[in-house]
C-alpha cells in the first residue's frame, strides 16, 4: 500500500462527504460491546435524527462513554452495527474513518489543548491538519470564539485561562469546521454550577444551528434545564427514552422497571465509582 486512494476509494469518500454535510441520521442497531468478561452494553437499539438536542445519562460504569467510542469509531462492537445515514461506521477503513471523524464536533472532559499554543491557534490547528485555506481559518476562527464568548482571550495560553474557558475553548476548536454532529462527553464533569451553565447555554446555541447535539452527563440540573430528549443507560442497558425528559423522572423510572433486585440512586447527579 502507497496511501494514495483509489479512484473508487475517493468516490466513495465523495458521496460519504455530501452525506454528512446535508443528513446526519444515525442509527445503533442492537449494539452489545464487552470488555474481557464485563458486558458494558447491551442490545442498545437507538435512533437519533437529524437536528436534535439528545441528552445521555446514567451514572460511571452505565455504558455512555462506550456508546460513544463505537460512535467515533474508537472501538467496534462486539455485535449489531452504528449507521450514520446508511454509511457503516463499524465497517469503515482507515481512510474512511479518519475522514469521518474530521467531519465530527467531539469534546471531552479531559483537555486536550496544546499548552505552547494560544487559543486562537488550538482553533486554527485542526482546520490546518485538514490543509483548510488561510483565508478560510482567519474567517471561521474569529467566528467560533466569539460563539464560545472567547473572542477577547484568543491571544492567551491554556494556563492562563479558568477551567470554564478552557472548556470553551475546546468547543470553539470543536465546532470552527461547522460540523452537523457534536459529541460532548462529560464536558461540564470538572466544572463549577455557573460555567457547567455557560457550557450548555454555548451548547444549545449550536444546537439552535441545525446541528445534532449528543450530550453525555449526569448532572441532574442540567439535564432539568436543557428538557430536551433524555436517553438513561444503566448497566449497559437503555432503560429509558423521553422527549422533554428530566433526570429525576428517568431515573425513578429506572427503579420502577428494574427486575426484582433493589436499584440504589442517586438525584443530586454524583457519580458513584
Amino acid at each position: 500500500m502507497n496511501g494514495k486512494m483509489s479512484n473508487n476509494e475517493l468516490a466513495d469518500l465523495t458521496r460519504f462527504h455530501l452525506y454528512m454535510y446535508y443528513y446526519d441520521v444515525i442509527i445503533f442497531k442492537n449494539i452489545s460491546k464487552k470488555y474481557g468478561d464485563n458486558l458494558v452494553l447491551d442490545d442498545i437499539n437507538l435512533t437519533i435524527e437529524g437536528g436534535e438536542f439528545v441528552s445521555l445519562i446514567g451514572h460511571s460504569g452505565a455504558g455512555k462513554t462506550t456508546l460513544i467510542q463505537l460512535l467515533i469509531g474508537a472501538e467496534k462492537p462486539d455485535f449489531g452495527f452504528i449507521t450514520v445515514d446508511d454509511y457503516n461506521v463499524t465497517n469503515m477503513d482507515r481512510n474512511t474513518l479518519q475522514y469521518y471523524r474530521r467531519k465530527l464536533g467531539i469534546v471531552f472532559q479531559d483537555l486536550k489543548l496544546l499548552p505552547k499554543k494560544t487559543v486562537y491557534e488550538n482553533v486554527a490547528f485542526v482546520m490546518e491538519v485538514c490543509e483548510t485555506s488561510d483565508e478560510e481559518i482567519k474567517k471561521a476562527v474569529p467566528e467560533a470564539l466569539e460563539l464560545v464568548g472567547l473572542l477577547d482571550r484568543m491571544n492567551q495560553f491554556p494556563d492562563q485561562l479558568s477551567g470554564g474557558e478552557k472548556q470553551k475553548a475546546c468547543i470553539a476548536r470543536a465546532i470552527v469546521h461547522r460540523p452537523r454532529l457534536l459529541i460532548a462527553d462529560e464536558p461540564t464533569g470538572n466544572l463549577d454550577p455557573e460555567s457547567t451553565r455557560e457550557i450548555v447555554d454555548i451548547l444549545l446555541k449550536i444546537h439552535a444551528r441545525d446541528t445534532t447535539v449528543l450530550f453525555a452527563s449526569h448532572d441532574n440540573q442540567m439535564i432539568d434545564y436543557i428538557r430536551k430528549r433524555v436517553i438513561m443507560l444503566h448497566e449497559g442497558r437503555m432503560v429509558s427514552d423521553e422527549q422533554e425528559g428530566t433526570y429525576e423522572l428517568d431515573m425513578l423510572k429506572q427503579v420502577m422497571n428494574a427486575p426484582s433486585q433493589m436499584v440504589e440512586i442517586h438525584i443530586d447527579g454524583e457519580d458513584e465509582e
